[in-house]
């Protein structure tokens, strides 16, 4: 069971990936966690959700946009992101400032 990710006190950044899947695997889910390792150890991460139905929705949480620029520019990771059209029909990256958090 996934649980949500413990993220500091805002502000930081959030990374929101919707998509929708296309059919078959096509070494989406090696990728998926070799990408998850790897964004894990870059400077400025700091958690992880995601749930898939229909539409996925990936949100990942960092502490600058210097860091999502630098995990966008990652070599593996732009690699992962020319493979975009084997594992999706659509997505869209959202990239937000997270202003307030609460919860229990």
């Amino acid at each position: 069971m996934q649980t949500p990710a413990q993220t500091p006190a805002p502000p930081y950044y959030a990374v929101i990936f919707t998509s929708v899947r296309t059919e078959g695997d096509h070494g989406y889910g090696d990728m998926a966690q070799r990408m998850l390792e790897l964004a894990s150890r870059q400077p400025g991460f700091l958690g992880f959700e995601t749930a898939r139905q229909e539409i996925g929705i990936s949100v990942s949480y960092w502490t600058s946009l210097d860091a999502i620029r630098a995990w966008k520019e990652n070599a593996e990771h732009r690699e992962a992101q020319h493979k975009a059209g084997d594992w999706y029909r659509k997505f869209r990256v959202r990239v937000c400032r997270v202003e307030k958090e609460y919860g229990f």
